[in-house]
């Protein structure tokens, strides 16, 4: 009776296996602004291109973390790495909409400096198309020649209603795509993004001031602005309250970097190289798309940001369905809590094993 259970069990988990892999694959675009080497923007490409749920039809890079042109070569050597060269890098937005450094300097002098300020911060600052050395050595494949709004929006009229897009960086792209044609958010399947920010609870400097500031937003503020209201079927927001629960810890890294291949060895080297890589900020809303039972509570929300030049400038704001304002955006499902030990089981065992091959 006992081996009798034990086969059942078997033959269940191998049918179970069976059934998930003869499920289609999601299409998806990442548009990510892709910092590196490592860190959370990185490893959210390998969280995505890991997944035998995921159909990656391309990267679309804009400027946030650092500028496009050297998040294009981090994205284009990731790849290399890996083995996944099959998959188009496109260059998007090199500047925001609307906001430059200069009149941004000029803001945090009024109104206080902000604590991470990305391609604008004066830690790492250099010149927008310059491309340092990289740690993990300069690529040799070339990105591809479209730019990012007219990929985005290609992608979406080749299978309408199919694509996902995945934002994790400011919304330029999205904004500029929607711009040419206004017809591209309806088309998408979804738009799932990691952004904005509620009342997060922490000590992190980031937040400590301004709880409603999130950098995706303040980065590039227009632009989340025209996203938001957009008319997508469906969007959903990772927000900075549910990603500071999340810790890459050196004992996540050990685990990864036992399995020895390329991608183990990149992460082991890389995952804590840039500023707040031990927060998950963007695997996390890509790990909870591929598998949405991560998130363990969420709420619905009409989110728009504040684009009055004051100290709010870039702040999320929200209203619930009763005192929406009426010309308030989408309605947003916002992740509010989550399995932890799932995510992080998820993200170990997507980062251990071998990398898809090309389709």
């Amino acid at each position: 009776m006992h081996v009798c259970k034990i086969a059942q069990t078997v033959l269940f988990f191998v049918l179970a296996s069976c059934f998930a892999f003869a499920q289609p694959r999601r299409k998806v675009i990442i548009n990510e602004d892709c910092s590196g080497p490592g860190g959370s923007n990185m490893q959210t490409l390998l969280v995505m291109i890991q997944s035998p749920q995921a159909d990656v039809l391309g990267i679309t890079v804009v400027s946030g973390d650092q500028w496009r042109d050297e998040e294009v070569a981090h994205t284009l050597r990731l790849l290399e790495i890996i083995g996944r060269t099959d998959i188009p890098v496109v260059p998007g937005a090199a500047f925001p909409l609307v906001r430059r450094r200069e009149e941004t300097q000029l803001w945090q002098e009024r109104y206080g400096k902000v604590a991470y300020a990305g391609a604008w911060d004066d830690r790492w600052w250099h010149e927008p198309f310059v491309v340092p050395a990289l740690a993990e050595g300069q690529p040799t494949t070339k990105p591809s020649s479209e730019d990012a709004a007219h990929f985005l929006i290609r992608m979406v009229r080749k299978y309408p209603h199919e694509v996902t897009i995945y934002e994790g960086g400011p919304m330029t792209n999205l904004a500029l795509a929607i711009s040419i044609d206004p017809q591209f958010p309806e088309l998408a399947r979804e738009l799932v993004f990691m952004g904005g920010s509620l009342s997060p609870n922490t000590d992190n400097p980031e937040f400590a001031n301004n709880p409603r500031h999130e950098f995706n937003f303040w980065f590039d503020p227009e632009a989340a602005q025209v996203v938001l209201r957009a008319p997508w079927k469906k969007i959903v927001c990772t927000p900075t309250d549910i990603s500071i629960k999340t810790r890459l810890t050196p004992a996540i890294v050990k685990q990864i970097e036992r399995t020895a291949t390329p991608l183990a060895r990149y992460v082991s080297r890389f995952a804590m190289y840039s500023p707040g890589a031990d927060i998950m900020w963007d695997e996390l809303a890509a790990a909870a798309w591929i598998d949405p039972t991560l998130i363990t509570k969420s709420e619905t929300r009409y989110m728009e940001v504040d684009l009055d030049r004051g100290a709010g400038y870039g702040n999320t704001l929200t209203w619930t369905e009763k005192d929406k304002p009426s010309l308030a955006a989408q309605p947003v499902e916002i992740q509010v809590d989550l399995d932890l030990e799932k995510f992080y089981r998820m993200f170990v065992n997507l980062m251990s094993a071998p990398t898809p091959a090309a389709q």
